[in-house]
């Protein structure tokens, strides 16, 4: 017998209803079905289920092939991780396909790329080199990378520009040397965003803060070159995202803060210049859903008119899988 006076709830009267009646969110028409052998991309694409991220997938994929078809921007803004996972082959290729109408990077992107044209390789083991304050002085990074950042801005054209061009240069005449004592040539332009975007005159923008990238150790640091020049990238990609108006797509893949910041203060700018800035797509792709680019991406800029996608995984996964769709649709 309970000591307690208040007594258990009697279930007499409870009503119930049929579950066959009774309103549910899924259903068998929406099932996944297997992959059978020799069905290829399309046929694995058509067995994803139709819920959730199967749903969000084809959505994706679909915005982005109407874009293409109706001459509507891609805007892809791009973290580092992206251009350290290997990815930048698999842009370069949407590129030629006309599926990319213009670039954002953050500061790690532009300085993983540019390593990547100049030796093949990039990304430092920190762990291992932070102890005795080498991380982040390699002298051709810090040296070409502000040297070219300097000349854009001095140009009044932007840091992703300026690389681009600074590769191009060096890879057209290797041999000179007359502002480096450094030998060091562009041996990998076929894997570089930066120079194959800027040989398509595809817009390329990186956005820094001071102090974030490595470069800004270099003693040839100029911090009113950087500021000047990412601000012009700043407006630069202002004027291409006012272009997303009716039917463009601006993903976001692998940055968490930076552009997610940059790309809402865009959307702002734009809008209050008077341009509506309504019905487009925005994506976040990443293996890890945060804040800011749900938030600042996803969410906020399509609350009117729009629509956000947030697709979860590694990006060496994901991305060259949404590039065979998008080839798979053209």
């Amino acid at each position: 017998m309970s000591i307690y006076d208040q007594q258990p709830l009697d279930r007499k009267g409870l009503k119930t209803i049929p579950l066959a009646k009774r309103p549910a969110k899924v259903t068998v028409s929406q099932f996944a079905s297997p992959y059978e052998k020799g069905q290829g991309l399309k046929g694995l694409l058509e067995s994803f289920p139709q819920i959730l991220a199967g749903n969000s997938f084809r959505a994706v994929t679909k915005a982005i092939g109407q874009a293409w078809e109706n001459g509507k921007p891609i805007l892809w803004g791009l973290g580092g991780h992206v251009v350290k996972v290997g990815l930048g082959p698999i842009l370069i290729d949407l590129m030629e396909r006309g599926f990319v109408t213009g670039i954002a990077m953050n500061g790690a992107t532009a300085i993983h790329d540019f390593e990547v044209a100049l030796v093949g390789s990039t990304s430092e083991e920190v762990d291992a080199v932070l102890p005795g304050g080498q991380f982040g002085m390699a002298e051709e990074t810090g040296a070409w990378m502000n040297q070219a950042i300097s000349e854009a801005d001095s140009r009044q054209i932007g840091i992703g520009e300026g690389l681009g061009e600074f590769l191009q240069k060096k890879w057209t005449n290797p041999t000179d040397t007359s502002k480096s004592t450094s030998t060091l040539q562009v041996q990998y332009a076929d894997n570089s965003l930066l120079l194959q975007a800027y040989r398509r005159k595809i817009p390329v923008t990186v956005h820094v803060a001071i102090g974030t990238d490595t470069p800004h150790n270099h003693p040839l640091a100029d911090g009113r070159a950087i500021g000047g020049a990412s601000h012009r990238d700043f407006l630069l990609f202002a004027s291409l995202v006012r272009g997303l108006e009716g039917g463009g797509v601006y993903l976001n893949i692998g940055s968490a803060v930076i552009l997610p910041e940059v790309f809402l203060k865009a959307v702002s700018v734009v809008r209050n210049l008077g341009h509506p800035l309504r019905d487009f797509t925005t994506v976040n792709l990443d293996f890890l859903q945060h804040y800011r680019p749900l938030e600042n991406v996803v969410r906020r800029p399509t609350l009117e008119a729009g629509q956000g996608y947030a697709l979860t995984g590694h990006h060496e996964i994901l991305l060259p899988l949404l590039a065979a769709a998008l080839i798979e649709y053209g």
